[in-house]
């Protein structure tokens, strides 16, 4: 996760997240946390420990939550890439509203101060959402691979 947010970092909002975290979350469960917060933990010892890290703690855990949930339905394998496509793509649609009232409460803003950031970060969110939906496409095959290559360890 780290290294595809610094290899595509020039390009805002465009990283690989939302697809590791969807096929660790699909394949690992609950131990899916691990990487997820020792990606948080990089990003703020690399990057600084500053007040735009805060959010990183809980804004990764609802995209795992919808992962937990929908690796719990009796999905039919035609289902799942639109499923999942859909739901990386809503978390990068409402990462700026997620982002919001930390930045407010951070930063003084008043609630039409915050609805002013959210709506000025419109543009990122949708080029956010529209990368992380192309990214869903590969959660599938990602999480074939993965549990293969699970199960070859259990082997």
């Amino acid at each position: 996760m780290f290294a595809s947010r610094l290899l595509l970092q020039m390009i805002p909002g465009v990283h690989l997240n939302g697809l590791m975290i969807a096929a660790l979350t699909l394949t690992y469960r609950s131990r899916a946390l691990i990487p997820i917060y020792l990606y948080v933990a990089l990003e703020g010892l690399f990057s600084g420990f500053a007040l735009w890290w805060v959010p990183y703690v809980y804004i990764w855990i609802p995209l795992w939550a919808a992962f937990m949930f929908l690796g719990k339905l009796n999905l039919s394998k035609n289902a799942k890439t639109p499923a999942y496509m859909f739901a990386c793509g809503l978390h990068g649609l409402l990462f700026g509203i997620m982002y919001a009232p930390m930045q407010a409460l951070m930063f003084g803003l008043s609630f039409r101060g915050m609805i002013a950031w959210v709506l000025a970060g419109i543009p990122f969110d949708i080029l956010h959402a529209v990368a992380q939906t192309i990214a869903g496409i590969l959660i599938l095959p990602l999480v074939t691979l993965m549990t293969t290559l699970k199960e070859k360890q259990k082997v």
